[in-house]
Parts: C-alpha cells; structure tokens; sequence
C-alpha cells in the first residue's frame, strides 16, 4: 500500500508512519515543520519505504502527484495548541481549511480514489452540556470573536468540506473526531498537557495546573489511537462517516497531576495559575471531554490497549532516559 500522510512528522503523523512501515507499506510524509520535528522521523528516515518533503501543505507543487500515487491519506496537516491557535489565528484559518480544500480538490480530479482519513477534533463540541458527546450531538461554540475556537471552527468546517466532496463526487472519506491523544514524541510547547506535567514531575518542579484543575479529559494513547484510524480507512461502513476516535475513561485536570506525582514518586507541588496568567487573556475552558465510542466499536471492533497509569509510567521512564542522557 502506498500511504500518504500531511502532517507527517507530527505527534500522531510520525506514529502512522511507523506502523504503515511496520506492515511493509510504502509511506510519504509531507510536513513544514511549523509544529512537527525531524526527530520524529529519524527513527525510520533511512528506510528504504520511507520518503519525506519539507512542504507546506498550502503550496507544494508535488501535491497532485503525491495524491495520484497513494492508496491511502491521512490529512494531518494543521496548526495545533491552545498557545499557537492565540499567537497566530491566521495560520490556523489558513492551514487548516484551505489546506483541507487543497487535498480535497487534488483527490477530485485526479481520477483515482483512496482511501481517506480527515484529522478533526472534540473540540467540535464545544460547550455543549451532555456528560458525553456523541457524533449526532450538537456542536456549542460561542458567538464570533473568541479566537480561542478558531481551531475548532476551521476543523467543523473541514468536516463539511469533507462531507460535501464525498457526496457530491463518491469519494472514501472519513471524518475522525480524536479526543486527547497523549504518548512518545508529543511535546508540551503549545499547552499539551501531560508532557508538560511528566517533565514538570520528572524533575521536581511544580506542575502548573490551569484554573482550579477540576475540568475533565479524557485521553488515549497515539499508540491506540494510530490501529484505529488504520481501521476505520480501510472499512467501507466508515467512508462518508464522521466517527470519535479515543479513550473514554475520564479524569480531571487536578486527579492527572496528583496521578503523575504519585507515578514519579516526585516531590512537585500543584502550581495553580489563572488562564489569562497562562495565555494572556481570559477564556472559558470546557468543563469535560467524554466520548461515545459506540459508533467506532460497532464499525471496527476496535477496544483501546493501553490504559492511562500504563501510558503514564511509560512517557515517565522515557523522560528520565532523556534526561539521563542530557546530564
């Protein structure tokens, strides 16, 4: 199989990569930069499967081509992270819509039809007030001007720039919602959570913890999140589905820090800070995010291998090993 993934030496992107090579397929990657990082390709960067092109989804002249080979694309192309949706909202609008429309069109009118995964986000649910959200529930945002949801706003509007090329001209498409993905590789630059407070705990120092810490998340291991993306590409039932994709045992903010303290046997205290200290201005978080997994699991079977404790004391013990070898 010829796999195509944008976004490729991203957290989630890098980890197709390597289960794709993994099953002797032949893996393209495409990324800019602006987020991923070669590190997460050297493991495989010499394989003889393996190709990779420093683009920017927005204008890369080998697009067509790329399309025109694969069997299968994974569309992870796009500005990511509270932190980087506030410092540069016009990159994200940009990327992640026209760069969704641009793999559209080059799909449409390259006569051929792979299979197709287009990467959206829980964030689609907003502030809606259901204790878990399923695909038919309905999108909350707030009113126009919260730049905060641009991430949001441009991912619900590839999913129906997805949903209207796969009626309009019968293209394999599926829309994955991915609730939060935690696992190797992932960085804490731009407000991911769990890396930071890994290496906050790792070496004692505080964790810093937004607002009261009693909001709720639920998160899955990329590891288990990549089988189930590989799944739904490759089912039929799936194409011109939108399906949430992740883990659905769920914990707070606060519980997660106390956890990873706990794990490490670390000293850190709990540093709570207010958002605007965070970020620079106020917002709303969303108090949970929970999701319903019937869709996925009646599609594919799919049940997830790795719990929260176990994905922890992993991501833990690489850390010290990277901080071992730093010293």
């Amino acid at each position: 199989m010829h796999v195509l993934i944008t976004g490729g030496a991203g957290f989630i992107g890098s980890h197709l990569a390597e289960r794709h090579l993994a099953q002797g397929d032949q893996v393209y990657v495409v990324d800019n930069l602006s987020t991923g990082s070669l590190n997460n390709l050297d493991a495989f960067r010499g394989h003889p499967g393996f190709r990779f092109a420093e683009a920017d989804i927005l204008e890369w002249d080998a697009l067509d081509q790329a399309v025109a080979w694969a069997d299968r694309i994974y569309h992870m192309a796009a500005v990511v992270g509270v932190k980087k949706v506030l410092e540069d909202p016009v990159a994200v609008m940009a990327t992640n819509m026209s760069g969704t429309e641009r793999i559209l069109r080059a799909i449409q009118s390259g006569g051929w039809n792979p299979q197709v995964i287009i990467a959206s986000t829980s964030e689609v649910y907003g502030f809606n007030e259901k204790d878990s959200f399923a695909e038919t529930d309905h999108i909350v945002l707030p009113s126009a001007g919260r730049l905060r949801w641009a991430y949001a706003v441009t991912k619900l509007a590839d999913e129906f720039l997805a949903f209207s090329y796969a009626r309009k001209y019968k293209l394999n498409i599926v829309v994955v919602r991915l609730f939060n993905t935690i696992g190797p590789n992932q960085v804490g630059h731009y407000g991911m959570v769990v890396p930071s407070f890994v290496r906050q705990a790792v070496q004692n120092d505080p964790l810093t913890v937004y607002g009261e810490g009693r909001q709720t998340r639920s998160f899955c291991d990329v590891r288990d999140t990549v089988v189930a993306l590989d799944m739904l590409a490759a089912c039929p039932a799936a194409w011109g589905e939108v399906v949430n994709v992740g883990n659905d045992q769920e914990i707070s903010i606060r519980d997660l820090a106390e956890l990873i303290v706990q794990r490490t046997h670390s000293t850190s205290p709990l540093h709570f800070i207010s958002y605007k200290d965070a970020y620079g201005e106020e917002f709303d978080d969303v108090t949970h995010r929970r999701p319903v997994l019937n869709k996925l699991r009646a599609l594919t079977g799919f049940m997830p291998e790795w719990g929260l404790r176990d994905t922890l004391d992993d991501l833990i013990e690489r850390e010290r090993v990277k901080n071992r070898r730093a010293a």
